[in-house]
């Protein structure tokens, strides 16, 4: 109920930015603001998913499922609202870096870190730029083929060792070491865990 509350907060205040922006297409302002939200968006969504965000208590039990030591580096790539890492850091002590492409929903996010009151760190971006060398553990919840296209480019980037857990999609070519199945009764998709040998 909280994040659909917030959820909608969130849209209610980005609502009067989007209406000002359209009310007067002769403002130069009004129409750069509006391709500065709405093409980043939809090359979020194209690129990666669109906002879906993994039930509270699925990624909860996903994030305990990665046992995380004080200390360790975690990254959400496409972190959405940042739920993730905002356990990692909050439960767990964990060095936390969540990479979101959409403006809005990275806003989104740093409303909820403030609710959360988190150490986490959320960035604008598109994660295939980012350097993950330091990464101890990846979550993800990505399209199949945009996790087809990442898996070549997490290779070269992230350090033998590091555990990828992939929520609802398996990552193919990669071997699984773990999975934790749909839950039936909550409707919960599956989650695949990887490692990098």
């Amino acid at each position: 109920m909280a994040d659909l509350i917030l959820s909608l907060v969130t849209i209610l205040l980005a609502l009067p930015l989007v209406y000002f922006s359209a009310l007067n297409l002769n403002n130069i302002f009004a129409i750069l603001l509006l391709i500065a939200i709405t093409i980043p968006t939809i090359y979020a969504m194209l690129k990666g998913a669109p906002f879906v965000p993994t039930p509270m208590k699925r990624a909860e039990k996903i994030v305990k499922m990665a046992k995380i030591k004080k200390g360790q580096v975690v990254y959400d790539i496409g972190c959405g609202d940042g739920r993730f890492v905002y356990i990692a850091a909050n439960k767990y002590g964990a060095k936390a870096i969540g990479i979101e492409l959409s403006p809005l929903v990275y806003l989104l996010a740093l409303i909820r870190k403030l609710f959360w009151r988190s150490k986490a760190h959320i960035k604008y971006g598109d994660f295939a730029l980012y350097n993950l060398k330091n990464a101890d553990i990846i979550f993800c919840y990505l399209l199949p083929d945009t996790l087809k296209k990442l898996q070549p480019m997490i290779d070269k980037k992230i350090k033998k060792g590091t555990i990828i857990y992939s929520y609802a999609f398996q990552i193919p070519n990669w071997k699984l070491i773990h999975t934790e199945d749909r839950d039936k009764e909550s409707n919960f998709a599956p989650v695949f865990v990887y490692q990098k040998i």
